[in-house]
């Protein structure tokens, strides 16, 4: 998957949930996915590195565009996963045990149509039931993404399969659905 193949207009969605090697992951996979960059925002830094940003004193979290082809994936179906399977939004700072603001929960809204989507994304999957706790996912306007170091991107299928190297969402939720008794 490869940013080459990938129309100058195709629209994307921008989510923070943790680690964003987990996050990227979780979206790469899906059908419609064109292209995912991890990166930083939501700061006020210029141009951050991953040191600047795990001291948790830039503002900007670990988060990740996705570029999608609305005719077989819609921005609706990404918010749903995000909410509902890529990550726990009833955990605002942190995921596992990757804690501080730089890992928050959050939707990152190009617009109002995206910002309005993702309101009532968050409305519907509390009213469902999926979670026992609220939503706590925050809804904050885009500001400049700031793309992560190379060894960062797409970092699963660098290293996947390599000793030591274990997809913690993964890890995550088999202990969280083990305590559950799923």
């Amino acid at each position: 998957m490869s940013n080459e193949n990938v129309p100058p207009q195709a629209p994307y969605a921008t989510f923070a949930a943790g680690c964003f090697w987990c996050v990227e992951s979780e979206f790469r996979r899906l059908d419609g996915v064109l292209f995912t960059r991890a990166g930083y925002e939501g700061g006020l830094t210029k141009n951050p590195s991953y040191q600047d940003v795990c001291t948790g004193r830039t503002g900007h979290a670990e988060a990740v565009e996705i570029y999608y082809d609305p005719k077989i994936i819609t921005y609706r179906a990404l918010l749903m996963h995000f909410l509902e399977l890529a990550h726990d939004p009833t955990d605002l700072n942190g995921q596992g045990v990757d804690r501080g603001t730089q890992y928050r929960s959050a939707i990152f809204y190009a617009d109002e149509d995206q910002k309005e989507q993702a309101q009532k994304a968050i409305a519907d999957v509390s009213a469902g039931g999926r979670w026992k706790k609220p939503i706590v996912t925050t809804l904050e306007p885009q500001g400049p993404f700031w793309p992560a170091e190379e060894y960062h991107q797409q970092y699963y299928e660098k290293y996947e399969g390599k000793q030591g190297v274990q997809h913690p969402n993964m890890l995550y939720k088999m202990q969280k659905w083990a305590k559950e008794g799923r």
